[in-house]
């Protein structure tokens, strides 16, 4: 079929001549690189007999989990409210709808970049009543510098590795007729196995002595390139 045949769903492929030999190779790049941020849920619950003293409670210790997060200053780069909801249990037995007691429930989002502050701020959030910590989620910003590195050694591994095609041939690289990103990917916010995940539910805050801090070791991110490049050759003797 033609490659510029209006079927045809692929791109129009530029071909070379005898005159100008084409070569098209890939690079790619991978990269290991540390976490510049650090992502952790809470959630916020209360159970009274009604609804206006669960409510209280709720807003009491939500203004308590919050005002925790932001005592640690610069280390917290984002905090964010999600969802809240008071929801009725009705009595398993009985007649009619009659309510048992009220559940509320606010969920909190911290993001931090001081990882030193964040093993003390999970362990201390994890000792406030009714208050479940998930997390932490490793990730880099959207405009990371890895992510230009690794586009930068793709790029330079795609020149190199057709350079040494046109050197097989005895001949050299001539000009760069196209470069195609394929994309840069970045680690997902929330990786299914998140290296050191950590998961707890405090349900009282009578102890003594307060908890020692979570040792928590950083997930190491990988950062992947990868580009098409497409040169001509100064036409080989063969």
């Amino acid at each position: 079929m033609d490659p510029a045949s209006p079927t045809d769903p692929r791109p129009a492929v530029p071909y070379g001549t005898p005159d100008a030999p084409r070569v098209a190779v890939r690079g790619e790049a991978h990269l290991e690189v540390d976490p510049e941020i650090a992502r952790i849920g809470i959630t916020v619950a209360s159970r009274g007999k009604d609804r206006r003293s669960a409510l209280d409670d709720l807003t009491r210790r939500n203004a308590t989990a919050l005002d925790l997060i932001k005592s640690y200053g610069d280390a917290v780069e984002r905090l964010e409210t999600g969802a809240f909801s008071i929801t009725p249990e009705l009595k398993e037995r009985g007649r009619g709808e009659r309510i048992h007691a009220h559940h509320g429930r606010v969920h909190i989002t911290a993001e931090l970049t001081d990882f030193t502050a964040l093993g003390e701020l999970t362990t201390r959030l994890a000792d406030l009543e009714l208050t479940r910590v998930d997390g932490p989620w490793w990730t880099l910003r959207p405009d990371s510098p890895a992510h230009r590195e690794a586009r930068r050694q793709a790029v330079k591994e795609a020149v190199q590795r057709a350079g040494e095609y046109a050197d097989a041939l005895g001949t050299t690289l001539a000009a760069l007729v196209e470069l195609a990103d394929i994309g840069a990917e970045a680690p997902q916010p929330y990786p299914q196995t998140a290296g050191a995940r950590m998961r707890s539910m405090a349900y009282a805050a009578e102890a003594e002595e307060t908890a020692a801090p979570l040792d928590l070791e950083p997930q190491r991110q990988h950062v992947h390139a990868q580009v098409n490049a497409r040169f001509t050759m100064t036409p080989p003797r063969l």
